[in-house]
C-alpha cells in the first residue's frame, strides 16, 4: 500500500474512534467504462445514498479520494484494476463506519459525481473535458437539501506547523458537511456543500508574514454553497483530513534538488512512478533509454557514458533507478527543464569548472553601470563595511566581506543619506537586493514597567505609673484639705492632675512627700504620646494617697506605592528612562583634601526589546527604585530595589519579574521583678510594646509592539 493509501487508513481509523458507528449502506460493486475520452465509474450501494460522497483530490502523487460515510466494504476486495484511459486502478479502504475510494492516476484530472438510483456515477475527465451529468440525477440531493436545515461555519483559523507547513482549519457546523477539494493551478479550491457562511467570516486574511507555503485565503459564498481559495507558492503538497467537526488543510513545502527529475535523492523521499528492471549485461545506455521511456523525460547521453550492467530491481521509483544506474557508473546529471545531461562526474566538474572561469573573465571586461540608492530607514555609513571601504572611502585591506566585485566602487553619502554605486549589472542587482531587506521599517516596542510596594503596620504600647503620698504631719487642722461627703477617689488624665483635685499638689509650694514607686508609661507611636488615664485613693482626712496612671496607645497603618516608569523604543535598541535626586557626600582624596561628589537616588528603567517571529517579545531588563534613606555622619543613605533579569513575553502580555515580602515582629516588656509576673495585678507593675510590619514588593513588565498603521477591519 504506497503511503497515501497508509495516511488515508490511519485518518479513517481516527474518525472511527469514540464508538461504534452503524454502517447503514454498503459498496457492493464497480463497474468501469470508457464513453467516448472520459472513464465512468458506476459504484453500486446496497441503498440509495442520500447525497455524493465527500472528495478531494491531489496532484502528487494524481489522486481522487471519496469518502462514503456510514458505509462499508462489501465488495469483497481492496483492489480493482480498471486501466481505462488515465484511470490504473481503484483501492477500497475502509476503516471504522466509513470507505474510501482511491482512484490512482497517471495524471492529475478532474472529476465529476452524481447519483443515479442505487449507483454514485464518477466520471473522470478525458482529452475532451467531463461529459455532463444526467439531469435528473441531482433531483435526490436537491430535495434532501430543501428538507434539512441550512448549517452555516463555526470558525476558520490558520496556523503554521513544526516543519514550516500552513494549517488551514475550518469548524464545520457537523460531521455530515460535503466537502469537495481539489487543486486548480497553484490554488486550492475548497467547496462547502448546502453551507452557509456567517458575515464574520467573509474576509479575505493575509497569512504570508507566518513564512509557509500559503500567502492568502478567500472565504466566501456562491449560492447555496461555500468557496474557500488557498493560494499557495513555491513547490508544496497538500494534505487534507476530517475529525469529527474539524476540517484541517496542511500546506506543506516540498523541497526539491534542482539536478534531480523528480525531486528525489540527496535525503529526500522519491516519487517517481514504480517499476522492475531484471537486466543482464545490458549497455548501460539502453538502460538509460528504458527510463527515459517510461518517465517521460529527454536524455542526452555523454559520448564517454560506456559500459554494461546487470540491474536488478523490484517496484522501485523510476528516478530511484536512476540514481542507483548513475552511482554504479561514476555518472551524474544536471536537469534542464525537462532534459537530462548524463555524463561521468569529472567531464560534469571539468565543464562547469571552464564555465566559471569563463564568467570571471567575462566580469573584468563587462561593462560598469552606475546607479544611486536612496536609503529610507538606514544610515548610509552602515554600509561601509558592507562594501569594504575604510573612513577615507577607499578600499580597505580586509575587505573579505566585500559585496563588490574587483572593479566595483562605491561613494557614501551622509548629508543626503544616498549611495552611489558604479559596478557590473550583476553586482548592482545584488546590492538592489541587499538594500530592499535591509532597508525596512524597523518595528518599535512599547515597554511599561511597574513597580508595587505595599506596607501594613501594626502597633500596640500599654503602661502604668503608681505612686503613694503621705500627708500626715504636714498639713494643719484649718489648712487641710477637707473633702466633703464619703468621696475616698479621684479620676483625672494623669497623676498631676489628680493631685492638683486632691490637694496633693500645689502649684506654688512642694511641701508634700509623694513617693513613685513604678515609673512605666507607654512609649510614643511615630512621635505621638500615649494618653492616659489617673486614678487616686485617699483617706477620709486627705492625707494618704495612692496614685495609679494607666496610658495605652495603638497605630495600624496600611500604604501603597506605584511606579510605572514607560518607554518606546526600536527593536533591539536599548533605552533608558529614569526620574530622582542626586544626593551629595564627601569624598576624601589621598591627599587630603575633601571634595563633593553626587550619588543617584532615581527610579530608573534599562530595556532592550527583540521582537521575535512568532510575535513575542524577549526582553533585556534592568529596573531600580532607590530611595533617600537615613541620615547618617557621611551623608544619607540609599534604599535599593533592584531587579535585572532577561525574559519572553508575548505580545501585550504581563509578567512578574520578582518580588520581596518582608515580615518584622517586635515584641518589649520592661516589669518589676516578680510584682510584674503577678497575673492581673502584675500588669500595673509594667509597660509593653508589640509592633507588626510587613512590607511588598512586586514588578511587572508588559511589552506592546506598536502597530505601524491602524487596519480598517473591512479591508482584512
Amino acid at each position: 500500500m504506497t503511503r497515501f493509501l497508509q495516511r488515508a487508513c490511519g485518518l479513517l481509523l481516527a474518525l472511527a474512534v469514540g464508538g461504534a458507528w452503524a454502517q447503514d449502506n454498503a459498496i457492493e460493486s464497480i463497474c468501469a467504462n470508457q464513453q467516448g475520452g472520459n472513464v465512468v465509474l458506476r459504484v453500486t450501494m446496497k441503498e440509495a445514498p442520500a447525497r455524493p460522497p465527500i472528495g478531494f483530490s491531489i496532484t502528487n502523487p494524481a489522486r481522487i479520494a471519496l469518502d462514503f460515510g456510514a458505509t462499508a466494504n462489501a465488495t469483497g476486495k481492496s483492489v480493482q484494476d480498471v486501466n481505462l484511459g488515465d484511470v490504473r486502478t481503484v483501492n477500497v479502504v475502509q476503516a471504522g463506519a466509513r470507505t474510501r475510494l482511491v482512484l490512482n492516476l497517471q495524471r492529475p484530472l478532474n472529476y465529476a459525481t452524481a447519483i443515479d438510483g442505487r449507483a454514485v456515477v464518477v466520471t473522470v475527465e478525458g482529452p475532451g473535458g467531463i461529459a455532463p451529468a444526467p439531469a435528473a440525477a441531482p433531483a435526490p440531493l436537491a430535495a434532501a437539501g430543501a428538507r434539512a436545515p441550512r448549517h452555516v461555519l463555526r470558525d476558520l483559523d490558520f496556523r503554521r506547523g513544526s516543519n514550516g507547513e500552513g494549517r488551514v482549519v475550518v469548524d464545520l457546523p457537523n460531521g455530515q458537511v460535503a466537502v469537495d477539494v481539489r487543486q486548480v493551478g497553484q490554488q486550492i479550491q475548497v467547496d462547502f456543500l448546502g453551507t452557509g457562511l456567517p458575515p464574520s467570516l467573509r474576509r479575505r486574511l493575509d497569512v504570508t508574514d507566518f513564512g509557509t507555503p500559503v500567502s492568502r485565503i478567500t472565504t466566501t459564498a456562491q449560492g447555496e454553497n461555500v468557496r474557500m481559495l488557498i493560494d499557495a507558492q513555491g513547490n508544496w503538497e497538500q494534505t487534507v483530513y476530517q475529525s469529527d467537526t474539524q476540517l484541517v488543510i496542511d500546506v506543506k513545502p516540498v523541497k526539491e534538488d534542482p539536478n534531480r527529475p523528480a525531486g528525489g535523492g540527496g535525503g529526500q523521499s522519491y516519487r517517481g512512478e514504480k517499476l522492475s528492471f531484471n537486466f543482464q549485461n545490458v549497455e548501460v545506455r539502453a538502460a538509460l533509454q528504458a527510463i527515459a521511456d517510461i518517465s517521460g523525460l529527454n536524455i542526452i547521453t555523454s559520448d564517454s557514458v560506456a559500459g554494461n550492467l546487470t540491474l536488478r530491481l523490484k517496484d522501485v521509483p523510476w528516478d530511484q533507478a536512476l540514481d542507483v544506474i548513475l552511482q554504479a557508473k561514476g555518472l551524474d546529471m544536471r536537469k534542464n527543464g525537462n532534459v537530462l545531461w548524463i555524463a561521468p562526474k569529472e567531464e560534469l566538474l571539468t565543464k562547469e569548472k571552464l564555465e566559471l572561469e569563463q564568467k570571471a573573465q567575462i566580469s573584468d571586461l563587462e561593462p560598469l553601470r552606475s546607479e544611486i540608492f536612496q536609503l529610507n530607514y538606514q544610515k548610509a555609513e552602515a554600509f561601509r563595511n558592507v562594501f569594504g571601504l575604510d573612513a577615507s572611502g577607499a578600499a580597505s585591506a580586509d575587505s573579505r566581506n566585500r559585496v563588490l566585485s574587483r572593479r566595483g566602487s562605491a561613494i557614501i553619502d551622509p548629508r543626503t543619506n544616498q549611495l552611489f554605486v558604479t559596478d557590473i549589472a550583476s553586482k548592482i542587482e545584488d546590492i538592489r537586493k541587499l538594500i530592499q531587506k535591509v532597508d525596512i521599517r524597523t518595528k518599535q516596542v512599547l515597554v511599561e514597567a511597574r513597580l508595587v510596594e505595599a506596607n501594613d503596620g501594626f502597633s500596640r504600647n500599654l503602661g502604668a505609673k503608681l505612686g503613694f503620698a503621705d500627708m500626715r504631719g504636714l498639713r494643719g487642722g484649718d489648712a487641710g484639705y477637707q473633702l466633703s461627703g464619703n468621696q475616698r477617689a479621684a479620676v483625672g488624665g494623669n497623676i498631676t492632675g489628680v493631685g492638683e483635685a486632691t490637694g496633693q499638689i500645689v502649684p506654688t509650694t512642694n511641701w508634700y512627700n509623694n513617693t513613685q514607686l513604678v515609673n512605666l508609661p507607654a512609649a510614643p507611636i511615630n512621635g505621638t504620646n500615649a494618653p492616659s488615664i489617673a486614678f487616686s485613693l485617699f483617706s477620709s482626712a486627705a492625707n494618704r494617697f495612692l496614685n495609679l496612671e494607666l496610658s495605652a496607645l495603638e497605630a495600624d497603618g496600611k500604604g501603597k506605592i506605584i511606579s510605572s516608569p514607560r518607554v518606546v523604543t526600536e527593536d533591539n535598541v536599548p533605552a533608558v528612562i529614569e526620574q530622582g535626586v542626586e544626593l551629595p557626600y564627601q569624598m576624601a582624596s589621598s591627599s587630603g583634601a575633601t571634595a563633593v561628589e553626587f550619588k543617584k537616588a532615581n527610579l530608573r528603567l534599562s530595556v532592550t526589546p527583540q521582537v521575535t517571529p512568532d510575535g513575542n517579545v524577549v526582553l533585556d531588563v534592568d529596573v531600580s527604585k532607590d530611595s533617600k534613606g537615613e541620615s547618617t555622619a557621611a551623608g544619607f543613605a540609599i534604599n535599593t530595589q533592584h531587579v535585572k533579569t532577561k525574559v519572553m513575553v508575548e505580545n501585550g502580555g504581563t509578567v512578574v519579574l520578582g518580588g520581596i515580602y518582608q515580615q518584622s515582629e517586635t515584641n518589649n516588656v520592661n516589669k518589676v521583678p516578680l510584682l510584674g509576673d503577678v497575673p492581673v495585678v502584675g500588669n500595673l507593675f509594667k509597660s509593653t510594646a508589640r509592633s507588626t510590619s510587613k512590607t511588598e514588593l512586586l514588578v511587572f513588565i508588559t511589552p506592546k509592539i506598536v502597530a505601524d498603521r491602524v487596519q480598517n477591519p473591512q479591508q482584512q
